[in-house]
């Protein structure tokens, strides 16, 4: 598995206005997705609107222990986690309130990034998975991630 399978979706953009930029994204995205769509499953995905935003605050939430964890321990071991699985309980998941998680950690997790060193981002951590990356690698795989499942909320909010 690559270090940062996310990375490809960056295209250059910087990962801090990137992550910054995703909340009020998401918003827009929100008041743009009918209720019923929210329950549709997306054309060429695998979840719907509500379980993709159930799945960032999911997230939001490892990245933020991940992003921690590397600026307090020395070299830390993360802990992957199985999507699917994780997912399998987002029937239980409103729209409304995973949107509102992922935005309250999103800031928090921005103020944690905004006030790191240049030493801090060089801190590493090893992802059995996917290898050595340090704190930066770390934020570059949230934004990447952000635009990946920003890309499919925009497809499901043009096809209602």
């Amino acid at each position: 598995m690559e270090l940062n399978p996310y990375a490809k979706f960056l295209d250059g953009r910087d990962r801090v206005e990137v992550l910054s930029a995703t909340s009020a994204r998401l918003k827009d995205l929100a008041g743009r997705l009918p209720q019923e769509q929210l329950a549709m499953r997306a054309p060429q995905g695998k979840w719907n609107a509500r379980e993709i935003i159930a799945h960032l605050a999911d997230c939001e939430l490892v990245f933020g222990f991940r992003l921690r964890q590397v600026l307090a321990e020395d070299h830390p071991t993360l802990q992957p986690f199985d999507q699917d699985r994780w997912a399998e309980r987002y029937t239980n998941f409103d729209f409304k309130s995973a949107l509102a998680l992922f935005l309250a950690v999103r800031h928090a997790n921005i103020l944690l990034i905004e006030t790191t060193s240049p030493q801090d981002r060089k801190r590493h951590a090893t992802h059995p998975e996917r290898g050595t990356m340090t704190f930066c690698t770390v934020v570059e795989t949230m934004a990447g991630h952000d635009v990946n499942h920003l890309q499919q909320l925009e497809r499901l909010a043009g096809s209602s």
